[in-house]
């Protein structure tokens, strides 16, 4: 089923006196269960596409449609609410919070998106993710003790403590070495199976693309 769709999207930039446009009519709709992976070289346009359609900054015409709700109609107040409560975020750094263990990272996220769960639910949902994504043994653990590869994994599972409808990853295996970054492609494709999750993911390496479902290729601002 479509969940998400981006209808005849641009977005404009002034340099100075000049206009530039950066994505000139994109057309794309996302499908529950899937990972679709925009590539495409730098300056192409697919980083500043996720984050329009993740609320991150607006577009300068066309809409993007969530679950028959037009985002680019909303204000700013109502799209903060719905990346609080429906959207997740992984980046190419974990950014986590480093006085905080793994545990906590979860039970702040679950905060943040106004979880209706009970103290005693969310520690149950917490450890139930940790054991998911591979790390129920490192719930007390601080950040600088963990690896490259076990923060990016604590920072997926931040992004779906909250059950949300879409996953937006943009370059979440650039800074790591090739045994890691198929780890975690991994772990994504798995949650984004079992959870039924709409991840939509930027990445420049094209070993990653095998655990993708549809690979989307950009160039100048458009879809090849």
């Amino acid at each position: 089923m479509t969940l998400f769709t981006i209808d005849e999207v641009r977005k404009t930039f002034k340099n100075g006196d000049v206009e530039e446009e950066i994505l000139k009519g994109i057309n794309l709709s996302l499908k529950e269960g899937e990972i679709t992976a925009l590539v495409g070289a730098s300056g192409s346009g697919k980083s500043t596409l996720l984050t329009i359609a993740a609320g991150l900054q607006p577009a300068t015409d066309g809409q993007i449609l969530f679950e028959g709700h037009n985002l680019t109609a909303m204000n700013e107040e109502q799209v903060r609410g719905l990346r609080a409560s429906k959207f997740g975020f992984v980046f190419q750094f974990a950014h986590l919070v480093p006085f905080l263990t793994v545990a906590e990272q979860l039970l702040l996220m679950l905060d943040v998106a106004g979880s209706p769960l009970k103290k005693h639910e969310k520690k149950h949902e917490v450890n139930r993710l940790l054991q998911l994504v591979g790390l129920a043994h490192r719930q007390h653990a601080y950040p600088s003790s963990l690896s490259g590869g076990e923060k990016q994994r604590v920072a997926i599972a931040r992004a779906i403590i909250h059950q949300p409808k879409v996953l937006f990853a943009d370059e979440p295996t650039a800074s790591l070495d090739s045994q890691r970054s198929k780890e975690i492609m991994l772990l994504l494709r798995t949650l984004t199976k079992t959870l039924n999750i709409t991840t939509l993911l930027v990445t420049h390496d094209e070993e990653m693309l095998a655990y993708t479902d549809r690979i989307i290729k950009m160039s100048d601002g458009v879809v090849l």
